[in-house]
Order: structure tokens, then C-alpha cells, then sequence
């Protein structure tokens, strides 16, 4: 047998290891699927003897996973940002990397695995089996090739978290909604429901409902002069701004019936009705009964919101739009920040626990997420318009990635 033979044979002998070691650990379904994928790259790795258990890896050379690409920037950053901030990755070097294709740049996410496919590979089907990744493609590169995406990486992360940035108030519109539209739809597709296919799993919005959602968002926002970032954070603690019915099955005692109930038990006089919620903003049904009966006697000028946001005269609480939601959502917001005097903190608790009850975990989860999104919107809106690869201290890579 020739040496090229002998070292495929070798090869294909240590990814069987590998496989039977990852079917071990319980993922023997996925093998098919994650562990045969293309022939070995050059050069083919070679199995060998070390520490008392075997490794296949392939001497000067690094490998990598490609786990994602993008062609926005600033989706592809908040993708990196989530991923690098994951226990399961805890040990592997994230990398977000720039590359010129024939028509535009390419934003690649690497992951940097240890150089052992027999440890590699089961760890890749683990990441992927948690729903942080889809499919990848893995590679290997030279010293050379892996410090460039290191250098491209640094780069990253040096201009997203410039000191210096503009603060939200000071952004224009048009900034808000891009970068509002780009950070809601990263925050459906992250959720744990989505990346995990639960049953029900709730449908994660395209890039239009996202930049439909982010406009409706800053309308009601400026309409009854909200903290935006706050009114982001109660949208992504709802439901991560997926329309999507919660609280099932939940039922309230009411004195009398009312039009549009479902009487589930009448005792003593009284009745119980069902009270689900739904939408972005997790509205029960008496809630946006209360939110309408406030509108009614609201005394703004609604003709000031566009038409498509303006709640209707009559409810049906079967039949609202899902934008007209966001009004109400706001609505309330607005009346319980008028209650507490501003108090942003009780507010945003009062939202989830009610007035009598505000909930403070729920307000410190608000507030965590409304940080985040003010940070990486003021980060983005930094850059004025700018991409990072259009700076001078970075310029994309024209190397293949298997130099």
C-alpha cells in the first residue's frame, strides 16, 4: 500500500474512534448527519498516541468550525456577542471574521476547537444538539491564516465597544429603526424555544416583521414618551417579540360576565372566565380590557399615531391586531409610569406582577436586557454608518480560509 493509502486508512480508522466515542456519549443519532461529512482536508490528519488515548490531528495546523455567516455587520456582531457568552463555549475561541466576496464582505463566525477531531467533532454535535449552531463546516488553517482571524476578531470587538459612543436619545430614527430591527429579530431567533424546537415552537420573525415591529416600537414609544430601551426590554421578557399565546389555561374570578368571556365555572354568584394572553407584549384578555377602557378616556390625539397603530372604538377580544397590541402595551406602560411617578423600576415590575404586586426579578430581567440593547445600539449607531471593515485599522482578508 502506498503512503497516501496508509494514511487515509489511518485517518478514516480514528474518525471511526471518534464516532464510537461520541455514539458513547449519547449522540449516536446525529452521527450520520454531523460526523460523516467531506473527505479530509489537506493536509489529512493523522491518529496518534498520547496521554494514554489516541488523537487525530494534523501537526501545525488549527482547526476550526465555520458555524455561521452573515451578510449584516451588525447582525452578524450580535450573533458573535451571544455565542462567545455561552457556558458550552466556554473553552473554545469564538472568532468574528470578515472575507471580500465577488460581491459584497462575508461575515464568518469560527469556532477554535482543540486540534483532536476524536474530541472535536462530539463537542461540535454537543453545541449544535443545544441549538446554538446549525450546520458548519470545519477546516483547518495555518498559524498564519488563524492570527489574521484572531487580529480581525480584536478588531471587532475594539470598534463595538468604543468609549465615546452616542447616547439613544441622540440617535436619528433611521438609525433606531435599522438597529432596533436587526437586535429584535437576533432576539427571536436566540430564544431558547426557537433553538431548541420546543413544542410549541413559536415562529421567529423575518427581517420585515422585524423592521415593522422596530417602527411600531419607536411610533408608541415617542407617542406616550416611554424609555425605549425599557419598552424593548418588557418586549423581549414577554416573548422576545413573537406572537405567541401564554399564560394557557389561566382563569380569573369576575363579579359578572362580560361580552366576549369564556365562562369556565359559575359559583355564588360569580364567574370564571378565562384570561390567557397573547401577542409580543403578553396581554391577558382583562388587562387589554382595562388598557381600552384607558384608552377611551385617554385625552391625547391619537390622529398622531399612524392608522394601523390607533386601537378601535369597540374591543373584540378575539380579533385585535398585533400592531394595535403594541399601542396598548404602551398604554399601560405609560399608566404605570404615571402611578408610580416615574419610578421606571416599579413600573416595569408592576407590568409583569401588577400594581399591587410588582415583580422585582421580572424588572431585573427587563433591566438586564435593556442595558444590552442600549449598549449595542449605541455601539452600532458609533460607527456612523460605517462598516468596521471600511476602517482603516481592518482590512477583510483576501486569503481562502485553507491556505
Amino acid at each position: 500500500m502506498s503512503q497516501k493509502g496508509r494514511r487515509r486508512v489511518v485517518f478514516w480508522l480514528a474518525f471511526g474512534l471518534a464516532a464510537a466515542s461520541f455514539a458513547a456519549w449519547g449522540g449516536d443519532k446525529y452521527i450520520r448527519r454531523e460526523l460523516v461529512i467531506t473527505a479530509p482536508p489537506s493536509p489529512a490528519p493523522r491518529w496518534e498516541l498520547g496521554a494514554g488515548h489516541a488523537i487525530v490531528t494534523a501537526p501545525d495546523r488549527f482547526l476550526v468550525a465555520e458555524v455561521a455567516a452573515f451578510e449584516n455587520e451588525f447582525f452578524a456582531y450580535l450573533v458573535f456577542d451571544y455565542l462567545r457568552t455561552r457556558p458550552l463555549l466556554k473553552f473554545v475561541e469564538v472568532m468574528l471574521t470578515a472575507d471580500v466576496t465577488d460581491h459584497d464582505l462575508r461575515y464568518a463566525i469560527l469556532l477554535h476547537l482543540p486540534n483532536d477531531l476524536i474530541e472535536a467533532m462530539p463537542l461540535l454535535a454537543r453545541v449544535r444538539v443545544a441549538g446554538y449552531i446549525g450546520d458548519y463546516e470545519w477546516r483547518y488553517l495555518s498559524h498564519g491564516a488563524l492570527n489574521t482571524r484572531r487580529l480581525q476578531t480584536s478588531v471587532f470587538l475594539t470598534a463595538y465597544n468604543f468609549p465615546g459612543r452616542p447616547k439613544l436619545p441622540s440617535l436619528t430614527r433611521q438609525e433606531l429603526a435599522v438597529y432596533m430591527g436587526h437586535f429584535v429579530r437576533f432576539k427571536s431567533l436566540t430564544d431558547p424555544r426557537v433553538r431548541r424546537g420546543l413544542d410549541p415552537e413559536p415562529v421567529p420573525l423575518t427581517s420585515q416583521q422585524a423592521g415593522e415591529l422596530a417602527n411600531d416600537i419607536i411610533d408608541v414609544c415617542e407617542f406616550y414618551a416611554l424609555p425605549i430601551d425599557f419598552f424593548l426590554g418588557i418586549g423581549a421578557m414577554e416573548n422576545n417579540y413573537m406572537d405567541v399565546k401564554g399564560d394557557l389555561g389561566h382563569s380569573v374570578w369576575k363579579k359578572r360576565a362580560e361580552k366576549g368571556d369564556v365562562i369556565l365555572r359559575r359559583r355564588r354568584g360569580r364567574v370564571l372566565v378565562l384570561n390567557e394572553s397573547s401577542g409580543v407584549w403578553q396581554i391577558t384578555r382583562e388587562t387589554l380590557r382595562y388598557a381600552h377602557r384607558r384608552y377611551l378616556q385617554d385625552c391625547r390625539d391619537y390622529a398622531l399615531l399612524p392608522e394601523y397603530l390607533r386601537p378601535p372604538k369597540e374591543l373584540d377580544l378575539d380579533k385585535v391586531d398585533p400592531r394595535v397590541l403594541t399601542t396598548y402595551a404602551g398604554l399601560l406602560f405609560r399608566d404605570l409610569l404615571d402611578r408610580f411617578d416615574g419610578d421606571i423600576a416599579t413600573a416595569v415590575g408592576a407590568y409583569n406582577g401588577g400594581p399591587g404586586n410588582p415583580n422585582p426579578a421580572y424588572e431585573e430581567g427587563v433591566r438586564l436586557v435593556a442595558l444590552y440593547a442600549r449598549q449595542v445600539l449605541e455601539q452600532a449607531a458609533g460607527l456612523r454608518g460605517r462598516r468596521v471593515t471600511e476602517m482603516s485599522f481592518l482590512r477583510p482578508s483576501r486569503q481562502p480560509l485553507t491556505p
